[in-house]
C-alpha cells in the first residue's frame, strides 16, 4: 500500500473555471498563467486541459520548453522575458513570445537585426516597482522597439497590478489611469489585468488577461473564497488516518508538546506533514475534514505527519478519510490559519506526494 498523502488534479473544475473567467471578461483573450508548474498543479496537464485558452504565459525559458516538448502548439509568453543571448536561438526556433522590461533586453533584440522577428510585450511599470520601465520612458522604448528589426509587430503593452486584491481602490485606479496616459497615441494589445483585476476591475479588461489563481480555483481576494466568485478548487489534497490513540487529560501531544490534553479524548494521527508541503506553521485549531466532518489540528505539524482532535468523531478509525482542503475547505482557509496565501501552499506541495488526475472530459492530446 502507498503512503496515503496525495493530490488530485480535477481538470473538469479547471475547464470550468476557465469557463467563468470568460464570462467576466467576453471581449478578452486569455493569457493562461501557469508558470511554477501551473501553481502546483503540473504545467504539461494544465496546459493540454485548457485547450480554449488563447496563449500560456511562463516565467522562463525552460518551462516554456517543457511545454513545447508535450506538444502545446499555442502562444507561449515568457514573462520575465530573456536573459542573455544564448537563449534567443531557442526563443526564435520555438517562436515564444517575450516580455521586455528592460534596456538590456531592448539592446540584445537590436544587436540581432538578421534574426526571425519576435512577439514581445512591453511592460511599463505603474506602480508594482517590480518589472518594467517608468510611464515616461514608454514612448521611447517603443519606438526603439518599432524600429528593431528582431521585433514583430504591432508591439503589445502590459502593465501589471499591485494592489487589485485590496480595497485600496485608490491605487489601483491610479495605476490603470498612469498606463492609459503612458500608451497615448501607441498602437498594440494591451493587458492589465491579473486574477484579481479580472473580477474586480472590469475596465481594466483589455485585449489580453492574464488569469492565474483563479484558474485554479481559489480567490485572488482577501479574505474571499473561491466559491464566491463561482470558481471549483482544481486541486484536493488529502490523506489518511494512520493512527487514534486515546490519551489521558493532561498529555502534551506532538513536538515541543505545544497542545494539552484538555480532558481525556481520542487524537488522530494523520499521513502528511510540511515535508509533503503542508504548512508548519499552520495554527492550532486549523480544520480538516475527517470523512467529510471537520475536526481541528493540534499540535505542531511534523515532517510527515499532524495530529487532530477526533473528539467529534468518535467512530473514526485508521484508513479513514482526511481532507487538507479541497471542496468543501477552502485552501483559502488554511492559508489564514498558516498567515499566507492560497498561492503560496498550492506551490508548495512535494514531489513525494502521489499525484491522482480526475478528468469528467477528457481531451484526446494524440
Amino acid at each position: 500500500m502507498s503512503r496515503p498523502a496525495k493530490i488530485t488534479i480535477d481538470l473538469s473544475a479547471l475547464r470550468h473555471n476557465l469557463q467563468q473567467v470568460r464570462k467576466m471578461a467576453p471581449s478578452s483573450h486569455v493569457l493562461a498563467m501557469v508558470k511554477s508548474n501551473a501553481y502546483g498543479h503540473g504545467i504539461e496537464r494544465i496546459a493540454l486541459a485548457l485547450e480554449d485558452a488563447d496563449a500560456f504565459g511562463v516565467a522562463c525559458l525552460e518551462e516554456g520548453l517543457q511545454l513545447r516538448h508535450a506538444g502545446v502548439s499555442k502562444p507561449i509568453v515568457l514573462m520575465e522575458g530573456l536573459f542573455d543571448a544564448h537563449e534567443l536561438p531557442k526563443i526564435q526556433a520555438q517562436d515564444f513570445a517575450l516580455v521586455i522590461h528592460e534596456a538590456h533586453q531592448v539592446e540584445l533584440l537590436e544587436q540581432h537585426p538578421s534574426m526571425s522577428p519576435l512577439s514581445v510585450w512591453l511592460k511599463i511599470d505603474t506602480g508594482m516597482h517590480r518589472l518594467g520601465f517608468q510611464p515616461e520612458e514608454a514612448a521611447q522604448i517603443y519606438q526603439r522597439l518599432m524600429k528593431c528589426d528582431a521585433v514583430k509587430k504591432p508591439i503589445g503593452l502590459m502593465t501589471h497590478f499591485a494592489e487589485a486584491d485590496s480595497v485600496n481602490r485608490t491605487h489601483t485606479l491610479g495605476q490603470i489611469n498612469l498606463f492609459n496616459e503612458a500608451t497615448t497615441g501607441l498602437e498594440g494589445p494591451r493587458s492589465l489585468a491579473n486574477s484579481a483585476g479580472i473580477i474586480a476591475w472590469p475596465s481594466a479588461h483589455a485585449d489580453w488577461i492574464r488569469p492565474g489563481i483563479m484558474l485554479y480555483g481559489a480567490s485572488p481576494l482577501s479574505g474571499h473564497r473561491g466559491v464566491e466568485h463561482h470558481l471549483l478548487p482544481v486541486m484536493i489534497l488529502s490523506s489518511e488516518l494512520i493512527a487514534i490513540h486515546h490519551l489521558k487529560k493532561g498529555s502534551r501531544v506532538g513536538y515541543g508538546g505545544t497542545w494539552t490534553c484538555p480532558e481525556d479524548m481520542t487524537v488522530g494521527v494523520v499521513g502528511i506533514g510540511y515535508g509533503d508541503g503542508y504548512p508548519r506553521h499552520v495554527n492550532n485549531g486549523a480544520p480538516v475534514l475527517v470523512n467529510d466532518k471537520p475536526c481541528p489540528l493540534v499540535g505542531r505539524v511534523s515532517m510527515d505527519m499532524l495530529t487532530v482532535d477526533l473528539r467529534t468523531q468518535p467512530q473514526a478509525k485508521v484508513g479513514d478519510s482526511v481532507l487538507l482542503w479541497g471542496p468543501g475547505l477552502p485552501v483559502e482557509v488554511v492559508a489564514e490559519h498558516s498567515e499566507t496565501t492560497a498561492y503560496e501552499l498550492l506551490t508548495r506541495i512535494t514531489q513525494r506526494v502521489r499525484v491522482a488526475v480526475k478528468d469528467d472530459h477528457p481531451v484526446n492530446v494524440d
